[in-house]
C-alpha cells in the first residue's frame, strides 16, 4: 500500500502523501480483516460501511482499495488527473468503495451515526467505521455526534482517529490542544483504546476488541491511532512543511529506496513475523 501512495503521488508531483503513509497500517488492518464487503459488488447490500471523514486522505484509501481489489491497480496511475475516478479530495460519487464526499472536516462521524442508525432500524448486523483526523477533534460537530452515538448506543460504530500531530496550519496541539484525548472519548460514553498506530499486532489486537465488543445496540468504539507523518519514507518523515507535500522529481526514487529498505529490513521481518 505505501509503495501504491508513492506511485500515486508521483504521478502528480505532490500530494497528501504523508498522511497517506502514515495511516497506512491503520487502512490495512481495516481492509485485510475487519471489513465485510465484496469486491466485485461495492454497493452490496450487506457491507460494512468505511467513511473517510478526512476527504484529503484518499489517496490512502485508493492503495488500500487497489490491494482489496475494488479499484484496478493500474487505475492508480490516473490519480488526480482530469476525468479520472480517483479525484484528490474523495468523492462518492467518482470512486468505487468510497462512501462518503469529505472533506469539510468535522462531519464525518455525524454521518457515520445516522448510518448506523438507519443500518439499526433496518435490523442490519453491518457495522459504520469511521476514520477520523485529530485535527478534527477541534470541530464542535465531532463531540455531538460522540454525544449522539453514545445516547443512541451505537455500538454498530467503530472509529479510529489518525494522531499525527499535524494540521493544515500546524502542529495540532500549537493550533488548538485536544488532550487528554482518551479521557475526552470516554467522558462521551465510548470504549477507549489507544495504541501504535503503525504497530500492525497492535492494531489488530485493538480491533479484534472493539469488534468483540460492536452489537447495533451497545457502547460505540474509538481507537486512538498515534502516527508519523510520511512513515516509513524517513526523507519524508523529516519535511518540515508535510501537511500538502511537494517532492522534486529525483526524490521519488529515494522514497521508493528507502520504502524498499525498511519492509525488507531482517529486524522488522522479526518483529513482524506474519508479514515475512
Amino acid at each position: 500500500m505505501r509503495h501504491n501512495v508513492i506511485d500515486m503521488g508521483e504521478a502528480q508531483g505532490q500530494g497528501y502523501v504523508g498522511q497517506a503513509l502514515g495511516a497506512a497500517d491503520i487502512f490495512a488492518a481495516v481492509y485485510a480483516d475487519r471489513l465485510n464487503y465484496r469486491p466485485e459488488d461495492p454497493s452490496w447490500e450487506l457491507r460494512d460501511r468505511f467513511l473517510l471523514s478526512t476527504g484529503h486522505y484518499a489517496i490512502g484509501l485508493y492503495a488500500a482499495l487497489a490491494e482489496a481489489g475494488i479499484v484496478p491497480r493500474d487505475e492508480l496511475e490516473t490519480y488526480g488527473s482530469d476525468d479520472s475516478r480517483l479525484p484528490m479530495s474523495g468523492m462518492a460519487t467518482y470512486t468505487p468503495g468510497m462512501e462518503i464526499s469529505g472533506g469539510s472536516l468535522g462531519h464525518g462521524l455525524t454521518v457515520a451515526v445516522g448510518m448506523a442508525l438507519g443500518l439499526r432500524h433496518q435490523q442490519s448486523q453491518s457495522r459504520v467505521f469511521n476514520f477520523l483526523s485529530d485535527g478534527e477533534l477541534d470541530e464542535g460537530s465531532t463531540w455531538e455526534a460522540a454525544m449522539g452515538a453514545h445516547h443512541h448506543r451505537l455500538g454498530n460504530i467503530i472509529a479510529m482517529v489518525d494522531m499525527n500531530a499535524l494540521q493544515a496550519d500546524g502542529p495540532t496541539e500549537g493550533v488548538l490542544g485536544i488532550e487528554p484525548v482518551h479521557e475526552k472519548w470516554s467522558a462521551a460514553g465510548w470504549f477507549v483504546q489507544r495504541v501504535d498506530g503503525s504497530d500492525p499486532a497492535a492494531l489488530d489486537d485493538a480491533f479484534d476488541t472493539a469488534c468483540a465488543a460492536a452489537s447495533p445496540v451497545g457502547t460505540p468504539a474509538v481507537i486512538i491511532c498515534d502516527t508519523k507523518i510520511g512513515f516509513g519514507v524517513p526523507l519524508l518523515e523529516t519535511r518540515e512543511k508535510a501537511h500538502f507535500m511537494r517532492i522534486d522529481e529525483d526524490e521519488w526514487s529515494i522514497c521508493r529506496n528507502q520504502l524498499t529498505s525498511r519492509y525488507t529490513d531482517p529486524t522488522y521481518l522479526q518483529e513482524n513475523e506474519d508479514l515475512a
